[in-house]
């Protein structure tokens, strides 16, 4: 666990978030929350992180997502070197 992260507000975010308990509420909370940029730019990442764990290229991520060279080298990185948090989802909600 990144212990930068770690702090008081960071922690009521994710309590905030575990007390979610349907989709509606999702949509009701992170749209108050954060702008539609900010929205999209989470759930690109996401979609990213996705891609790269089915063995998808760089080119094929782009054409598809959007989404930059340094966005994806970021995730990857994440993917490679990180919390395992991307393996953590993927396991529990599947890759579809």
């Amino acid at each position: 666990m990144n212990t930068k992260l770690k702090d008081m507000n960071v922690e009521f975010l994710f309590k905030a978030v575990l007390a979610l308990q349907t989709m509606e509420e999702c949509y009701h909370f992170f749209d108050d929350l954060c702008t539609v940029p900010e929205l999209k730019a989470l759930s690109q990442r996401l979609e990213v992180a996705k891609m790269l764990s089915e063995g998808k290229v760089y080119s094929d991520i782009v054409a598809q997502t959007g989404a930059s060279t340094a966005t994806i080298s970021r995730v990857n990185r994440s993917l490679n070197y990180g919390s395992d948090g991307y393996k953590i989802i993927f396991e529990r909600i599947g890759k579809n």
